[in-house]
C-alpha cells in the first residue's frame, strides 16, 4: 500500500506544511538525541543514529539542528526518554500503531487514549493490532529514479524482499535487520533514497468510504500533533476517487 505518500500530499495541500515541518523537526531532534544517548554519538558507529540523521537530512533539517541534538545527548541533564508503542482501532476497524518517545509515560498514555476516544477510535492493549503488521525496512525513491523494472532489478541485487511502485514513486522493503545493508546497496545502484526507515507494513488493508476516510485522517493528524508521538501507522485503504475528494 502506497497510501502513506498520498496522505502526506493531502496534508501538504491542506496548508499544514509549516506546522507539520516544525513538529517534524522537533520529533527528529528527539530521535537523534535518544539514539545518540543510547549508543555512540558517531553516526558511523551507531545504526539507529545514522538512520535518524539521514531522515533529518532528507527532510531538510538544518545541519546545526542535527549537531545540537547530538550534543544534547552528551549533556548530563538530557531528558530520559523511553520508547512506547500504543495500538488501537479507528473507524471501520482500521488498525493503528502509534510509536512514541516520552519522558512521562502516564501523560503520553492519557493523551493518546483521549485522542483515540475523541476521534472515533479505541485504544487497545499492546499486541492487539501489531499482529496484522510486519516490522520491515523501507527505502523510498521518487519516480525520477527510473521505472519499476529498474528499481526491481536493483532491489533484487540488494537483497530486498519486495517493491511497490506507482506514479508517486517506489517503496523497497526488506527485513528490518537488513535495512542498513540493503539501503547501502541501493544507494550505490540508484543514488540516495528519499527516506530510509523502519516501518510497520500492514499484511492486509481496511477499505473505507469518504466519511470514514475523513474521520481516520482526523484521528491520524490529531495523534501526529502530539509532541510525544513519533510515528502513526494505519492499515487504511482509500480509493483514488475518495482520495481526490479529500484533497479537493
Amino acid at each position: 500500500m502506497a497510501g502513506h505518500s498520498k496522505w502526506a500530499n493531502i496534508q501538504h495541500r491542506k496548508g499544514r506544511q509549516d506546522a507539520v515541518r516544525a513538529k517534524l523537526f522537533s520529533k527528529l531532534s528527539k530521535e537523534i538525541t535518544v539514539a545518540a544517548k543510547m549508543g555512540d554519538p558517531d553516526p558511523d558507529k551507531n545504526p539507529r543514529l545514522r538512520l535518524a540523521v539521514r531522515e533529518a537530512r532528507v527532510n531538510s533539517m538544518p545541519k546545526e539542528n542535527i549537531e545540537r541534538a547530538i550534543k544534547k545527548s552528551q549533556m548530563g541533564d538530557a531528558e530520559a526518554y523511553e520508547n512506547i508503542r500504543y495500538e488501537g482501532y479507528g473507524p471501520n476497524g482500521v488498525a493503528i500503531i502509534v510509536e512514541a518517545l516520552t519522558d512521562n509515560r502516564n501523560r503520553t498514555a492519557s493523551n493518546v487514549r483521549t485522542t483515540f476516544s475523541k476521534n472515533g477510535g479505541n485504544l487497545g492493549e499492546t499486541g492487539s493490532v501489531s499482529f496484522m503488521f510486519d516490522r520491515k525496512g523501507e527505502i523510498a525513491y521518487g519516480p525520477k529514479v527510473g521505472d519499476m523494472d529498474k528499481v526491481m532489478e536493483a532491489a533484487i541485487e540488494a537483497g530486498a524482499e519486495d517493491v511497490e511502485s506507482d506514479e508517486e514513486g517506489h517503496w523497497v522493503y526488506c527485513a528490518a535487520e537488513d535495512l542498513a545493508e540493503v539501503s547501502g546497496a541501493l544507494e550505490a545502484a540508484l543514488g540516495e533514497a528519499e527516506t530510509v526507515k523502519l516501518v510497520w507494513k500492514p499484511q492486509t488493508t481496511a477499505p473505507v468510504d469518504e466519511d470514514a476516510a475523513r474521520t481516520v485522517m482526523k484521528l491520524i493528524e490529531a495523534l501526529e500533533d502530539d509532541d510525544d508521538v513519533q510515528t502513526v501507522t494505519a492499515n487504511v485503504e482509500v480509493s483514488d476517487e475518495v482520495m481526490r475528494k479529500l484533497a479537493s
